[in-house]
């Protein structure tokens, strides 16, 4: 009998993988590899990679301000578009 797969992982659990949103949508103004002055707000990450996953997530490079950045329900949403969107509206408010 082979063993049964583990139910995916919902939102509640964390970061949704795959998404991307905090790599796109928030200004970063630390240097990142390969983007020395930061990043403007909606511009993708340049460690951003083809599934929206950071190439630097567990690499000493990555910026303060992105380990710093947490998974939090009110912010993420339940799909994607609501990160993008949330997360661009708070970078307006805040620019």
């Amino acid at each position: 009998m082979a063993p049964a797969e583990a139910p995916p992982a919902s939102v509640a659990d964390g970061c949704r993988p795959g998404c991307g949103a905090c790599c796109i949508a928030p200004s970063i103004s630390s240097p990142i590899p390969g983007m020395p002055d930061g990043k403007p707000a909606g511009e993708r990450c340049a460690q951003l990679d083809d599934d929206n996953l950071c190439r630097l997530f567990d690499d000493p490079r990555r910026p303060d301000v992105c380990r710093q950045f947490d998974y939090d329900a009110a912010i993420c949403g339940e799909r994607r578009s609501d990160a993008l969107d949330t997360l661009a509206a708070l970078e307006s408010l805040t620019a």
